[in-house]
């Protein structure tokens, strides 16, 4: 259910960074999503493709740390229970593996993680990330974000002994020895990792009882996610609302959507459909809903359609189905009966 998607806490910390690091509010206002309405319910999960959209924009604006500026405004409680998994057990290495457990309550859950606790060093790994994401500031965010909640978690300045990235560096990277506190940065590496030593029985403190309800609180939000309406949702919500409205037309869609008709037209070609494919699709599924749920007549069908007369409905029916409406109707009065 909530493949491919990541949580409105995340996708809200990213916009919020976006917005004060320069990015027009147009930018992202078509973005599947980003409505307040979505973006206010904490059950409500936004498509991956949007949340790494903002990536862009963001890398766009900042350039070099942007990932570090995700992670430095993400103050604790801002990613939800997820924030408080790190100490939802008495131990740092049980904290983690806690924390990773019910990592889809922030992100995708296609994405890996591994908790490697040897005694002596303990390792942080991702896993299994789409390489048409890996970018540098996804990267960047995902460790020091984590260094950040496990300093939170041991109330310790640790410091790792080993950070390693998936993406190559390009040119100098003080700034990540500044974040990371260590020089032992490498890149092009097979996974993401941090490690540290020493460090997986420290303390955090945690009060047993209060650390199962979090997990039990964890465990009921991924349950209980939604998934947020993709752009091609919203495009034949849209259509179907200007088709009701006896104004469906590309320029009005278009404008629906709040962008140009060219724009629309872009992305119908990026999605590998049309415009008349679109509207072919939109009519096909409210003549099913109206020849099922109403006793409309054949012509009242049609013109709310937008079929000058029942003839060219009758067409069009018989090239969506193969069959007629009449017999479609008939069939499901059968059906009805049975």
């Amino acid at each position: 259910m909530i493949a491919g998607t990541v949580s409105t806490q995340l996708t809200r910390l990213l916009r919020t960074t976006a917005l004060q690091g320069g990015v027009a509010p147009e930018e992202l206002a078509h973005l599947p999503g980003l409505t307040p309405e979505l973006l206010g319910d904490d059950l409500m999960r936004v498509p991956v493709e949007t949340a790494f959209r903002i990536w862009e924009l963001i890398g766009a604006r900042a350039g070099r740390g942007s990932g570090l500026r995700v992670a430095a405004g993400a103050n604790i409680g801002s990613l939800h229970v997820w924030d408080y998994l790190f100490t939802s057990k008495a131990t740092l290495g049980a904290g983690l593996q806690a924390a990773f457990d019910f990592h889809a309550a922030i992100t995708d859950p296609a994405v890996g993680v591994e908790v490697i606790d040897t005694g002596r060093l303990l390792t942080i790994r991702y896993t299994g990330i789409d390489p048409d994401y890996i970018v540098a500031s996804t990267e960047e965010f995902a460790l020091s974000l984590l260094l950040r909640r496990i300093r939170e978690a041991t109330g310790r300045p640790l410091v790792p002994v080993q950070v390693t990235f998936g993406h190559q560096v390009d040119g100098r990277y003080q700034h990540l020895i500044d974040a990371f506190d260590t020089g032992r940065i490498d890149f092009g590496a097979q996974h993401t990792e941090l490690t540290f030593l020493d460090a997986g029985s420290l303390p955090t403190g945690a009060d047993p009882h209060l650390g199962r309800i979090i997990r039990q609180h964890a465990e009921l939000t991924i349950a209980a996610a939604k998934t947020a309406p993709g752009w091609h949702d919203k495009l034949r919500a849209a259509m179907t609302d200007a088709l009701i409205r006896d104004q469906l037309s590309l320029d009005v869609v278009a404008h629906q959507l709040a962008m140009s008709p060219r724009t629309l037209q872009r992305r119908l070609g990026e999605q590998a459909t049309s415009w008349r494919a679109e509207v072919e699709a939109v009519r096909h599924a409210h003549a099913t809903a109206l020849l099922r749920d109403t006793g409309l007549p054949m012509q009242s069908v049609a013109a709310r359609l937008g079929y000058t007369d029942a003839r060219a409905l009758r067409r069009a029916f018989h090239r969506w189905t193969g069959q007629s409406p009449d017999a479609f109707r008939r069939a499901i009065a059968i059906t009805a009966d049975a």
